[in-house]
């Protein structure tokens, strides 16, 4: 790998890789799939989930699954935060901590 990197720099990424997978496992190498049921049993009334979401990723449909799973889906709010969202936000968080129910925002 020394000497890669003397001569091909942009593939050392690759060769550090490959050197991972067959020493150890892929495990070291490719991030954990995402579970959002995991999230919330780590979560709780007073620490709510924050997520910061990429560009192209929807979490609408694994929120909703989860919602129905916990016998929680009539108890959801869905509010797009867009310009002049601001107060229907604030209004479903509202309504969410005294019913008890669950914001995506």
């Amino acid at each position: 790998m020394i000497v890669l990197k003397s001569i091909r720099a942009d593939k050392i990424t690759a060769a550090i890789q490959n050197f991972i997978s067959e020493k150890m496992t892929k495990d070291f190498i490719e991030p954990p799939t995402f579970d959002l049921q995991a999230c919330y049993n780590d979560s709780s009334n007073v620490s709510p989930l924050i997520f910061v979401l990429s560009p192209g990723t929807d979490p609408v449909a694994d929120f909703k699954k989860l919602a129905e799973e916990s016998n929680m889906a009539d108890k959801i709010s869905l509010v797009s935060l867009g310009q002049g969202q601001a107060k229907y936000a604030e209004a479903a968080i509202e309504k969410a901590k005294i019913e008890g129910g669950w914001c995506l925002l």
